[in-house]
């Protein structure tokens, strides 16, 4: 698929909205680049709905439109006209977009100042989240297998996550269920280990589909860091060189590797 209008805007906002999956996508095939940007692109647009409004109801209904989004498309019915949900509607099928559901009802955390209730309401938030995201872009490339790479999502996902916690934080939300210390590095050591599973099972996911998990070329180092210094995760130090940066990021896509 060639690059149109709505495309170069989706790409252009990845670019300043997410540079690191923008990077990723950079370093991916040519052939790979519109559904990424275009997932991408969905993604920073949900994840901004939550926060549209100091308004409950119309954060909701921001939410509610790209839930409706995808049921639009899960229907296999025609898709309103958007620059991020038109080429979206295009790239993405049915089944894939059924997920987005489950990502955006996990998007209303982020409405709200509760806490999680438990470790599985937090697990659940990270899967349908940053999971849903990296399964439909693996998915849309190429064969692979859904548990090795959500376990592999959880692990970038926490990674993220743990950078955020200070902006988290700054909004009055709870992010952790225990902020401790010991609770930080225990949380990324859990991730670390499905990280790591999800490496060793690499063999499951086609090399065309671990393009999608490029974008995750920074989350064991990250998670080694937190669980050598978990303090870092609340002074908001978490995070490595921009030589590093790059220079994982080149490594790995040109060794084929994630």
């Amino acid at each position: 698929m060639q690059f149109d209008e709505d495309l170069t805007a989706c790409a252009d906002l990845v670019r300043q909205a997410d540079p690191d999956r923008f990077q990723a996508v950079m370093a991916a095939p040519v052939a790979a680049r519109p559904v990424l940007f275009a997932l991408y692109a969905f993604n920073i647009e949900l994840a901004r709905a939550p926060w549209a409004s100091q308004e409950a109801m119309i954060a909701e209904m921001r939410v509610q439109w790209w839930r409706d989004i995808g049921a639009e498309i899960a229907g296999g019915k025609p898709v309103r006209r958007h620059f991020v949900a038109t080429p979206l509607g295009r790239l993405l099928t049915p089944e894939l977009a059924a997920h987005i559901d489950a990502m955006a009802e996990a998007r209303r955390w982020h409405i709200y100042k509760d806490p999680f209730a438990d470790q599985a309401e937090f697990d659940a938030h990270i899967d349908a989240t940053n999971g849903s995201l990296m399964w439909m872009a693996a998915a849309s490339l190429g064969a692979a297998d859904e548990h090795v790479v959500r376990d592999f999502a959880y692990g970038a996902g926490v990674a993220a996550w743990l950078k955020a916690i200070p902006d988290l934080e700054k909004q009055k939300r709870v992010p952790l269920l225990d902020g401790t210390v010991e609770g930080v590095r225990a949380l990324a050591a859990a991730a670390l280990e499905r990280l790591q599973q999800a490496r060793a099972d690499g063999g499951q996911v086609s090399k065309e589909a671990g393009v999608a998990l490029l974008a995750g070329w920074q989350a064991e180092a990250l998670l080694k860091q937190a669980v050598r210094e978990p303090n870092l995760v609340a002074e908001g130090a978490l995070g490595q060189s921009e030589f590093r940066r790059r220079a994982g990021l080149m490594w790995r896509a040109a060794l084929g590797r994630w």
